[in-house]
Parts: C-alpha cells; structure tokens; sequence
C-alpha cells in the first residue's frame, strides 16, 4: 500500500517488468523522432534577404553578419514588452534564453545561435547583461515584418536559416511548444515521478500539481524564475526604458 499521491510500491521484479513495456514506447517515440528530423531535412527552403538589418552592441549589422562566417543560424526571437521594466519582461522567453548556455557543440557543426529581441536595442541589451547572458543579441525591431513574414510579429519564435555565400535561406520555423527544444528543465521534469506538476498533465489522483498551467508558472513572487539569482548577486535590472 503507498501513501496518497506516491506511485504504488512493488519489487525490483515487477518494478522492471513495468519499466521494460514503457521502454518499448520510449524507443518507439524516439524512432518517430529522428523520422520527423529526417523529414525536417527534406523541408524546401525560402530566400530572404541577407541585407535585413538587426542591431547589435556596436550598432547595425545585418542579418548575413549574424551567421558569423557559419554555414547555419539559429535565431530565437525574444518577446518584448517596451517601456516595462525588468520583472515584466516574458518569462516565457527568459526561461528559453537561460536554457541556452553552452554553445560549443553548436558552432563545432557550424551553426550560429543567437537571440533577436522584439524591442528596443538598449533595453534589450540592458536585460541581455542583467542575466549575465553571453549568446549574441540583436533588437530586430525594425525588421521584424521582413524576417516574420506571415507570422505573429511579437510572439516567440525560433526559425533556422541556412547559408550558401552571401545568400540567406529559412529552411524551418516553429513558436509555441516547439520551443521546448530549446529547454532542458522541463524534459528532466517529464521523467520524474511527479512531472511538470501543471494541472493540464494526465497523472493519476493526488499527485501535486500546483504549478499553474498558465505563464505564472514561469514566475515566482512576480518575476521571472531565474531572475532572483540575479537580484540575490546585486546585478541591476534597470532597463532604462
């Protein structure tokens, strides 16, 4: 017998048993993974303009300049509240900035990774050095119609891009929870017991689930989850907006 909200105590025997059939699933949803990859790299591709501008810390550049001599780009496109200061600022897209940390192994297969901010370039920036971040950041403002063509202008996105000389591509796009592919917290999350703990989950009766299923459940005592480390250091978050 198991207390309320705790998984059902069995032996290692049956324990595995049960584990061995869910892994017989997990193995399945891996190989329809690398089949929906497979497909993804047999997407056609969009010629955009290489000349678009972005703003980066020493002033314009262009959206060429942001591949960094690399074959590949990936851009995440930061939401972007003008004027509002830092604790209003989306926790959403700060969850997926800060899980991007490392981007090493990226630029060994010759991609570029990079965030372009929805807003304005100081703010932006202002926010980029309060969280202590390192990827590239541009404001793309005034581009953003160009590079989101057809799309939600000021809703996340993360769109890939392809290279070939002095000209640019878009070979993939996805907003929402595609963007999940971006973080790490949530995917460890999925193999515990308890999950996510949002109320939108399919768990069993009495497991915890006292994470909102809105945003808020990005945020903790009104800002932004990652940023109170930052406070705890004695960084400013004065965005100067």
């Amino acid at each position: 017998m198991s207390a309320p909200g705790m998984p059902a105590v069995v032996d290692r025997e049956a324990f595995q048993a049960q584990l061995d059939e869910l892994r017989t699933r997990e193995k399945a949803h891996t190989r329809e993974g690398d089949a929906i990859a497979a497909a993804r790299r047999r997407l056609p591709m969009v010629e955009v303009d290489a000349g678009i501008e972005l703003v980066g810390p020493r002033g314009p550049v262009t959206l060429l300049d942001a591949f960094e001599g690399r074959r590949q780009l990936i851009l995440y496109y930061f939401m972007w509240h003008p004027g509002h200061p830092a604790a209003e600022q989306c926790e959403g897209c700060t969850w997926c900035a800060t899980s991007v940390a490392e981007l090493s192994y990226l630029h060994s297969r010759d991609i570029t990774y990079a965030v372009v901010c929805q807003g304005p370039e100081e703010e932006g920036r202002r926010y980029h050095d309060f969280m202590g971040w390192e990827m590239p950041w541009y404001s793309a403002q005034g581009s953003l119609d160009e590079l989101l063509v057809g799309r939600e202008v000021g809703m996340m996105h993360l769109v890939c891009y392809l290279r070939d000389g002095d000209r640019v591509f878009e070979t993939y796009w996805t907003t929402r929870r595609g963007v999940e592919a971006m973080d790490y917290s949530y995917a460890l999350m999925d193999l515990t017991a308890y999950g996510r703990q949002e109320p939108w989950e399919d768990s069993p009766p009495g497991w915890p689930q006292g994470w909102t299923g809105t945003c808020a459940r990005l945020r903790t005592d009104g800002r932004p989850i990652p940023q109170w480390s930052r406070i705890a250091a004695g960084r400013s978050d004065d965005l100067g907006g």
